[in-house]
């Protein structure tokens, strides 16, 4: 995010995301978040006067806006869009970055879910809104390819639940298997879900 670009609300925004998906949300600091947007520390008031629930309440909008407006991104990138071929561009955002990165990061919405979902109703309110999102795109995605609307939604949920816990698992063993694990296993039963009568 290019400083010249967005102004210090949006870079602290986005900061916030990239801090909690590293470090959670009891790790990240407003005076962390303010130095890494290169942000004045005095800024944090002016733009977020609900404190650090604000921040994080729009970091976590931020990264469910972030995650929906990629499946566009992934699906322009298909020669031939089927389901199983948007689910695997969508682990392949994480398999690349792991691959160079390594595992230091995961999904700010989960994040933050885990960490804030018994803190009270407007972090568990915030988590739902970008999970929902998310699985609006590719709900739709999955419809434009053939996907009776009926299940589109369901099957949406059952993409972003097993790409979610593939992430963890493989943040947690330091390795890519669960994720290549989904898409293979998974593959399959999204693309006979399109009606090709249709």
């Amino acid at each position: 995010m290019a400083e010249s670009r967005y102004g210090p609300r949006e870079r602290m925004v986005f900061s916030a995301a990239q801090l909690i998906r590293r470090e959670g949300v009891a790790a990240t600091g407003m005076r962390e978040v303010a130095a890494h947007a290169g942000a004045p520390r005095g800024s944090l008031q002016h733009y977020f006067p609900g404190g650090k629930e604000q921040l994080v309440g729009e970091a976590v909008a931020w990264a469910g806006r972030y995650a929906g407006k990629r499946v566009a991104r992934f699906l322009a990138g298909l020669d031939e869009p089927t389901p199983s071929g948007l689910f695997a561009a969508m682990a392949a955002q994480w398999t690349d970055e792991y691959d160079t990165d390594g595992f230091a990061a995961g999904c700010p919405v989960a994040a933050a879910t885990v960490d804030r979902a018994a803190s009270g109703t407007a972090g568990r309110e915030a988590s739902a809104a970008a999970f929902a999102a998310w699985r609006g795109p590719v709900a739709e995605a999955l419809t434009g390819m053939g996907v009776p609307a009926v299940r589109s939604d369901s099957l949406a949920t059952l993409m972003i639940g097993a790409l979610e816990g593939a992430i963890l698992m493989a943040r947690a063993e330091q390795d890519v298997r669960p994720l290549t694990t989904v898409v293979r296993e998974l593959g399959p039963l999204l693309d006979a879900a399109v009606d090709h009568s249709a």
